[in-house]
């Protein structure tokens, strides 16, 4: 297993453009009211920051790990996402759910499906059936089975993450834990997005959606460099 140390000192000075396009969005704080492609743009900075965080491993890694590409693509569909939810009071919050729910299926794809860990699949199904019943009262119209739909992707792809964590016989790894608690943190913000919109308002709800969302994309993002920091330690040994 590769060490944290290790981690932190090949993997954190790429990610140095991602926390400060982050503190970027935090200072600056565009009101929501006045959606333009300027908000926009710094909304999804960060995550552009996270294609360059995965392009900068080179091409010949993710030609080689098909798990890199889907998150690669993943974050290219969620940075489509944040820009229709700029304008999601103008109607397009269905297109920005839509391109997540495309975003949960690529990553799904990358966590795979071994090993499949049904105790997993059971706790995260409970969790998402008891979200849905919470918010089943305040929908109607296609949002009853949109939602519905969208919480079984993001409940799947949440069994994935959690599933590749093993923690009994030191078999899991540190990247494993990173898709772990991105999918975690993914769920929490979306789920705080949906009790805000359709349910009531969720104080400071805001900075609870964008802080896990762009801590969970990053920890996402993380998880698919897994192979290439194996494969140096091999080397090392």
């Amino acid at each position: 297993m590769v060490s944290p140390v290790t981690v932190v000192k090949s993997e954190g000075p790429k990610l140095v453009p991602f926390f400060k396009a982050t503190c970027v969005y935090f200072v600056l704080w565009l009101p929501t009211s006045s959606p333009s492609w300027f908000s926009a743009l710094i909304k999804c900075l960060p995550i552009f920051c996270l294609w360059v965080f995965l392009l900068a491993h080179g091409f010949s890694f993710l030609g080689a790990h098909s798990s890199a590409r889907k998150i690669l693509a993943g974050l290219i569909f969620s940075a489509l996402g944040d820009a229709f939810l700029i304008w999601q009071e103008q109607g397009y919050f269905v297109h920005g759910l839509l391109m997540f729910a495309i975003t949960h299926i690529l990553y799904s794809s990358a966590f795979g499906m071994k090993p499949l860990n049904v105790s997993a699949g059971l706790i995260i199904t409970v969790v998402s059936s008891l979200s849905y019943m919470m918010l089943y009262p305040y929908l109607s119209g296609p949002f009853t089975y949109l939602v519905a739909v969208y919480i079984a992707l993001i409940g799947f792809m949440g069994w994935r993450a959690v599933a590749g964590l093993q923690l009994a016989n030191d078999l899991w790894t540190w990247t494993k834990l990173s898709a772990c608690l991105g999918a975690v943190l993914f769920m929490v913000s979306d789920l705080t997005i949906a009790v805000n919109k359709f349910c009531f308002p969720v104080p400071h709800s805001r900075a609870i959606i964008m802080a896990t969302y762009y801590a969970a994309q990053m920890l996402i993002a993380l998880s698919a460099v897994e192979c290439q920091d194996a494969e140096v330690a091999r080397k090392r040994i």
